[in-house]
This record gives structure tokens, C-alpha cells and sequence, in this order.
């Protein structure tokens, strides 16, 4: 596995037997006992270049992660725990990923020798079956066999634009949203959620013009005047002290959302994974606590 992760890597069998510093038969006829193992072509091989196959590439980042393992194991029982080592997948959405950006360096400089691959979207991920080490989701949780650690609540703000107010006004009442718009999000109905007095959800059916899904879009969609939105406080945080965005109907907030890291098992949970996991739930800090505790 060691050598075919450096022929993948270097995209030569040449450069791969220099850097391991075998003969370059050996290092070809690795790679072809690891194909007759698993059964698959892992390099596409010509005269001029090496290309790992698809196939070869779902194979390369087990490889990484087993080899990692290892590393690890070896490490074990050491009376100085070795520095952590490996790469580590991880998925979040993209507007939380924006905001934890600033915090990721911290991270690495304490521990150089991850490899972070994070991977951004608003598309629900299947941890197990896209290799990911852990994944965050913003929601309500659906039943799993998987871990969740709660990390904190999004709370949540209702915004319009200023070219919105211009030609629609500020909407002053639940009553008044008859005559306003929504920018609709994703494939749920299109309605306008808050909380009640009593902390029941209620839903006003509303007029939409646009549906999105993507966190990005549904905020520039905000700002070029197509209607409300029902966001995180935290994603538009510096658009309403700009004035590019206003909060409207600050009573009848949407119920804040849950926040929890996911993961496959307690048991086997690599070091450098509980390192992330402790680093998150510190860094998400500022980011899921309630901004209007407190307030009137």
C-alpha cells in the first residue's frame, strides 16, 4: 500500500522506486500484487505518465487512512504520546465552514502533521459511504447509527435588503406578511416560521418569486431584493452592521437550529479525530451561542 500511495502521488513508477529507493521492478510489481489482491486496475500505465484510475483513487484514500492507522498503532503504547499524524475528511455546511475558517490555522499549527480535507456544501454527505472521518449538521437529526456530539444551537434572524424595504416596506406584523415575499430555500413549503409566545413553531404560507439551495445564493438573493430570508444570526452578522441587510419582525424569530458533529464510534475513534472534535467544540463557541441573551 506504501508504495502504490507514492506511485499515485508522484504519477510515476520511476520517481516513486528513487524516493523508496528500490529497484524499479519492485516497485512495479507491488502495485501489480495489489491489484491482483483486490481484483481492480488501480493505474492506468502508458509510455509517457501514470493516472490512477476511479477505482484506484477509492482505493488510494483508504490506503491513506489505513496507513495512518497504522502510524498510529505503532504509537500506541509509547510512554510520549507521538505527534498526530494523517489526514482527516471532514464535512460541514458551507456558511458554517465560512465562518470557522478564520479559527482553522490554529489547528494545524498545533498539529502539523494533519492533513485537513474539509469539504463545503449544503448537500447532505453519507459519512460512511464517502469516507468521511466526521461530518456537522445544522437540523433536526434523522435516526442513525451514528455518534452526535451537540455543539450548540444557529440562531436564527429575519432579513431584508434595503432595495426590498424600497418597494415592498418593512414588514411590521405577522398580519403584514400577506403582502410581502419569501426567498424560498430548498424543497420544504414555502413559509415564514417563527416562534409563538407559548415556544410553539407556527408557519405562515408566503408568496415566493425564487427557491435556492445553496447558502450563498439565498443570501444574494436577500440582498437583490427578492425577499425575506430566515438565516443564522452569525452568516450575516457583518451585513446588518453594514447596513446591507435589516432585520425585520425581531419578535418572530425562527426556532434556532441544532448543531451536532457526527461521527462513526466512540471505540475506535482515531486520536487525531478526538483532537478535531475537542478543537471544534471550542472553536464553534462564538458561532452557536445565543447573541440576544439577555436582550429585551
Amino acid at each position: 500500500m506504501r508504495i502504490f500511495v507514492r506511485v499515485a502521488e508522484l504519477a510515476s513508477f520511476t520517481a516513486a522506486a528513487d524516493q523508496l529507493g528500490l529497484p524499479r521492478a519492485s516497485v512495479s510489481g507491488a502495485v501489480q500484487q495489489l491489484e491482483r489482491q483486490l481484483d481492480v486496475r488501480l493505474l492506468n500505465r502508458t509510455t509517457r505518465r501514470v493516472q490512477v484510475t476511479p477505482d484506484g483513487q477509492a482505493v488510494l484514500e483508504r490506503c491513506l487512512d489505513l496507513l495512518s492507522d497504522l502510524d498510529e498503532l505503532q504509537t500506541m503504547f509509547q510512554r510520549t504520546p507521538a505527534a498526530l499524524t494523517g489526514r482527516l475528511r471532514v464535512d460541514m455546511p458551507t456558511g458554517l465552514a465560512k465562518n470557522l475558517m478564520p479559527r482553522i490555522p490554529e489547528f494545524l499549527e498545533r498539529h502539523p502533521g494533519i492533513t485537513l480535507e474539509l469539504n463545503t456544501t449544503d448537500r447532505r454527505v453519507d459519512l460512511i459511504r464517502d469516507g468521511f472521518d466526521c461530518v456537522v449538521r445544522v437540523g433536526k437529526l434523522q435516526d442513525s447509527t451514528l455518534v452526535a456530539r451537540p455543539l450548540g444551537h444557529l440562531w436564527m434572524v429575519n432579513c431584508v435588503s434595503p432595495a426590498y424595504t424600497a418597494r415592498f416596506g418593512v414588514p411590521g406584523s405577522i398580519a403584514s406578511l400577506a403582502g410581502h415575499r419569501l426567498v424560498h430555500y430548498g424543497n420544504t413549503p414555502s413559509t415564514f416560521e417563527y416562534l409563538d409566545t407559548a415556544g410553539v413553531v407556527q408557519e405562515v404560507p408566503m408568496k415566493s418569486v425564487l427557491t435556492v439551495n445553496e447558502s450563498e445564493a439565498y443570501r444574494a438573493a436577500c440582498r437583490a431584493g427578492l425577499g425575506i430570508i430566515q438565516v443564522p444570526e452569525h452568516g450575516v452578522r457583518e451585513e446588518l452592521h453594514n447596513g446591507a441587510l435589516i432585520e425585520v419582525l425581531p419578535r418572530h424569530r425562527a426556532a434556532p437550529m441544532p448543531v451536532n458533529l457526527l461521527y462513526a464510534s466512540r471505540r475506535h475513534m482515531s486520536r487525531r479525530l478526538r483532537a478535531f472534535i475537542d478543537w471544534l467544540g471550542d472553536a464553534a463557541g462564538p458561532l452557536v451561542s445565543n447573541p440576544y441573551k439577555g436582550s429585551a
